[in-house]
């Protein structure tokens, strides 16, 4: 399944110290069944990767920082003037959540690739000129 917002939640609660029921209850689970909702997503997944990329975020800012870059996108936004080194530095920022990274992808694609197809009536008439001249190009008059 997908990551809910109450795996989150219980994923996040979990990071911060709780045990698996404490997390269950905090991510909105019933206080009766906390104990084996704890359990059952403690083992979830989704809620594994999301703690997965939680840890491997928090170890790329550390590096950052070692290394002298952005560690947040406020840094980020005031690093960068050009729109599209902007949006290519959320892109690839490790530390922002992929919804927002994907969406920077999707705004930056346009200016990074070309679309294909629709082409102007002037370059379509003059692709199949050429077409039709090298149709007979192979052709020679012998005299």
């Amino acid at each position: 399944m997908a990551l809910t917002d109450k795996k989150r939640r219980f994923a996040e609660a979990l990071r911060s110290g709780a045990s698996n029921r404490d997390a269950a209850i905090a991510a909105g689970y019933s206080e009766k069944t906390a104990s084996q909702s704890g359990s059952r997503l403690a083992k979830d997944p989704d809620v594994l990767a999301h703690i997965g990329r939680k840890e491997a975020v928090v170890e790329a800012q550390q590096q950052a920082k070692a290394e002298g870059r952005p560690t947040s996108l406020d840094a980020i936004s005031r690093t960068y003037d050009d729109p599209k080194d902007f949006l290519r530095a959320v892109m690839n920022y490790a530390g922002e959540d992929m919804k927002l990274r994907v969406d920077a992808a999707k705004v930056l694609m346009p200016y990074e690739h070309a679309r294909p197809g629709k082409k102007g009536k002037k370059t379509e008439r003059q692709e199949r000129a050429e077409k039709v001249a090298s149709k007979f190009s192979g052709l020679r008059s012998v005299k």
